[in-house]
Parts: structure tokens; C-alpha cells; sequence
């Protein structure tokens, strides 16, 4: 199924009030001009409000109301959207989540289940509750409702005056990433991945149905075991190109964001500005170049 410029907009209207016009800025302060959208001060931390919201609006929300299995971000997300909109929300994550964004559920009224294990351990829970109750199962990444949503911050960024040549931008799943493109085709988007949280790079290598071993720094975040098929056709599509980061070079990173803009993010947060960082990504000249900050939910980083 394909999702459409059309869809965004109208998604942006659907979710107005529910979620933050997040602010945008210009710095030179990592040795070239960039252009900054700071989705980190979205709603729970994370762009994901906006295709949270987007997927219950636009569903027929059962009694048993919405479940959703999450390393964090997204649970957090369908938690406000689901408790400020009166449903009931039972939300599972794995232990590795961490405190903050356990702690940003936990303060939205939802039932929390921290599961054992892994992310697939949470996934399993989740699908077992959803099939006992008849809960609303709300996914992450891949479908139409949560790629529109995220589209709706490149619509808004757009209107904000980003008018850059390059946009860079932190792949997991494939939502986010999946709406730029949708809203940006034609532009130059560059997706970061790290080292072990790499599903992008895995699937454009071996295709679609390709699983990888998530681990890292960012894996509660960033960390897929497998991508969107709806992102990776606009990939395959678009011939989206990606990088591969280690960890250390997304950690640098996410020091000198608090060091130099005093914005401080959780490690996926800065995979994108990484590139930029660790040289990993060298700009042409008079190339106008422009970063998504997309998490803000930290565990707590020596600075």
C-alpha cells in the first residue's frame, strides 16, 4: 500500500492540537552551516506522538482498547495518545527500554508490562494480549496511518523553511524515515544506521524478508530486527542512500549536541548530526544540509 503527499496533509489536520509545532534552527556550531529540527521536544520525547495519534484517530478503537509492544519510544507515544483520547492502553516493552522512557509510560496512566528479554519477548506479549482481548494492536513502523503520521514533521518542517539540498535522517524501523520520503521525493536523504542496528542496510543487501542481530547503543530505539516493507520499497524506489555508524561516533555526537546547542537527546536522537561528526558524510560545497534531532529520552550520559 502506498501512502501519498495528500495523506500527510490530511493527517496534519487530523492531529493538530494533539501534538507540538517543534522548533527548527540554524547553527554553524559543528563547523558548518546546518539546519536543525528539533523533534526531540515533540510530545513523550519523539516523533512517534504523531503517528501515534495519527493511528488511533483514524481507527475504530475496540472496549478492550490499544496495546502496543515497544523498545520505548513508541509505547510512550501510544500510551498519551491512547490515555489522553479516553481508550484503555496496555503497553509492553522489554527491560532493556530503560528507566526514562519506562518512566514516561508509566506517567501516562497506561498498564505497563515490563517483560523478560528481548524485544521479541515484549512483541509476543503484546500479540498474546491483543488476541485474548481483541485490543487495537497499533505497529510501530510499518503501516499507512504511522508513516503518515511521521510524514506530518517533514510537512511542517517544509512549511517552517527548510530548504535544504540533503536532509539526514536516523533509520529504525523505517516509519520516519518512510514519511520523509514520502513528503521530501525528490530531495537528497541520507538514512543512518549504526553498526548493529542496521535492518536498512541488511535488506537492500539480502531484500526485504532479511532479519539482523539488533544490539548497541541504540537498539532500544533504533533497533528493527527487520524493516518496513513499506519503507523499503520507497528505498528500493527512490535509491535511498545509507550509512552505517559505529557506536562511539553516535555517542560523540550526542555529547557535543549537549556541548554545543545544550540539547541533550538519547543516543539514536544524534545518529543523525553523526554523520556530520564523524565524517562520515562531507558535504559539497555550498551543499545546504539540514538534521533531524528525533529522541529525547535518555538514560542518564556523563557530560
Amino acid at each position: 500500500m502506498t501512502v501519498t503527499k495528500a495523506d500527510i496533509i490530511d493527517a496534519a489536520a487530523r492531529i493538530s492540537g494533539h501534538v507540538h509545532v517543534t522548533p527548527v534552527m540554524r547553527s554553524s556550531a559543528f563547523g558548518l552551516p546546518l539546519q536543525f529540527k528539533f523533534e526531540h521536544t515533540q510530545v513523550t520525547g519523539s516523533f512517534k506522538a504523531r503517528g501515534a495519534f495519527n493511528s488511533v484517530l483514524t481507527a475504530d478503537v475496540p472496549a478492550a482498547g490499544i496495546v502496543a509492544a515497544s523498545g520505548g519510544n513508541h509505547g510512550a507515544a501510544v500510551a498519551y495518545a491512547a490515555t489522553s483520547l479516553g481508550h484503555a492502553a496496555n503497553i509492553y516493552v522489554p527491560e532493556f527500554a530503560g528507566p526514562a522512557k519506562i518512566d514516561v509510560i508509566r506517567q501516562t496512566g497506561a498498564d505497563l508490562h515490563v517483560v523478560e528479554g528481548a524485544y521479541a519477548d515484549a512483541a509476543a506479549a503484546a500479540k498474546a494480549h491483543q488476541e485474548r482481548t481483541g485490543a487495537l494492536d497499533i505497529h510501530p513502523y510499518d503501516a499507512p496511518a504511522t508513516i503518515v503520521g511521521q510524514g506530518t514533521c517533514f510537512k511542517e518542517w517544509d512549511a517552517q523553511g527548510c530548504d535544504a539540498d540533503t536532509i539526514i535522517i536516523a533509520i529504525g524501523g523505517g516509519g520516519l524515515i518512510g514519511g520523509a520520503m514520502t513528503w521530501f521525493e525528490g530531495r537528497n536523504i541520507i538514512g543512518v544506521e549504526t553498526e548493529t542496528t542496521n535492518s536498512m542496510h541488511a535488506a537492500r543487501q539480502h531484500g526485504p524478508e532479511t532479519d539482523v542481530e539488533v544490539s548497541g547503543l541504540c537498539a532500544n530505539a533504533l533497533g528493527a530486527r527487520r524493516i518496513g516493507r513499506m519503507a523499503y520499497d520507497l528505498a528500493f524506489a527512490q535509491d535511498l542512500q545509507t550509512l552505517l555508524l559505529p557506536d562511539d561516533a553516535v555517542a560523540a555526537a550526542q555529547k557535543l549536541l549537549w556541548q554545543n546547542l545544550r540539547q541533550l537527546v538519547e543516543p539514536a536522537g544524534a545518529a543523525a548530526l553523526a554523520a556530520i561528526t564523524s565524517g562520515a558524510y562531507t558535504p559539497a560545497k555550498n551543499e545546504k544540509v539540514a538534521i533531524l534531532l528525533c529522541g529525547a529520552n535518555p538514560a542518564p550520559i556523563p557530560i
